[in-house]
């Protein structure tokens, strides 16, 4: 692959996508993870240098497949505000809306001083090993990451590290709330109760909630997963960084066999 990054600008609004943002479902469209992480990034585009507002909690709807071709995110303010501040961000493909976004910008406060909550940590991921998710997923994205649990994955049932040498967009920083985002939507992959050849469990949405910016390029997914009796699921997750919680990721799954299955 000629790019080590998931996608190509190729103007203010647009990207094309290369070959390691290929997904684990289908490999002509994109994993939802890296395209996730380019909308944080769009956001934060928007955003510019406006000091003292911090995306607190982004909420993904996935309105159609995101194919593995040019990309368009739109990105308005909905709410403005001093210390809330509402943004929605739209991606198009082929002229069709595959992604509505939103996310909610909260005022940065010192408030030290009663801050408190878990405090677990996870087992550095430097002590660990990796773990080949190559053999479970296809698909560029999963080829392009570093997996590493802190226990062999159980069905239904993983906490992991995850990490990527790769660039989000070719020749350019992301900020690191971006580049720890473009990674959330691995949890849904990392814990499967059933072999992804015989039972599809796409997720719909994304929805994610932080107590604190993360730090460092590690992504922590303690992530459990559950199947309803009708054609539900859902895959919950902790989230971490080096230092501890920052949060919790929610994706409501879409369950059923695989065709001729």
């Amino acid at each position: 692959m000629s790019s080590a990054a998931y996608y190509e600008r190729i103007d203010d609004h647009r990207y094309k996508p290369t070959p390691h943002a290929s997904g684990a479902w289908s490999s002509d469209e994109q994993h939802f993870s890296p395209l996730g992480g380019l909308i944080a990034h769009a956001l934060d585009r928007h955003i510019g240098e406006r000091p003292g507002l911090l995306l607190s909690r982004i909420s993904f709807d996935i309105l159609g497949r995101p194919a593995l071709d040019e990309c368009e995110i739109s990105v308005e303010t909905v709410r403005p505000g001093r210390t809330i501040e509402l943004l929605e961000a739209m991606v198009r493909i082929a002229g069709r809306p595959v992604v509505r976004a939103r996310a909610w910008l909260l005022a940065a406060v010192d408030t030290t001083a009663v801050a408190g909550g878990p405090d677990t940590r996870l087992t550095p991921p430097e002590s660990l090993a990796p773990w080949k998710m190559a053999d479970a997923w296809p698909g560029g994205y999963i080829a392009s990451i570093d997996v590493r649990p802190l226990a062999p994955p159980q069905p239904g049932r993983t906490t992991a590290w995850v990490s990527t040498s790769l660039d989000l967009v070719a020749g350019e920083p992301s900020g690191p709330l971006a580049s720890y985002l473009a990674l959330v939507d691995t949890a849904n992959g990392i814990a499967v109760r059933e072999s992804p050849a015989e039972w599809m469990f796409p997720n719909v949405d994304l929805t994610i909630h932080l107590h604190r910016q993360p730090v460092g390029s590690w992504t922590g997914l303690d992530t459990t997963v559950a199947f309803g009796p009708t054609g539900q699921g859902l895959t919950s997750t902790v989230l971490y960084d080096i230092q501890g919680p920052v949060g919790q990721a929610q994706q409501l799954l879409t369950v059923r066999p695989q065709p001729g299955r």
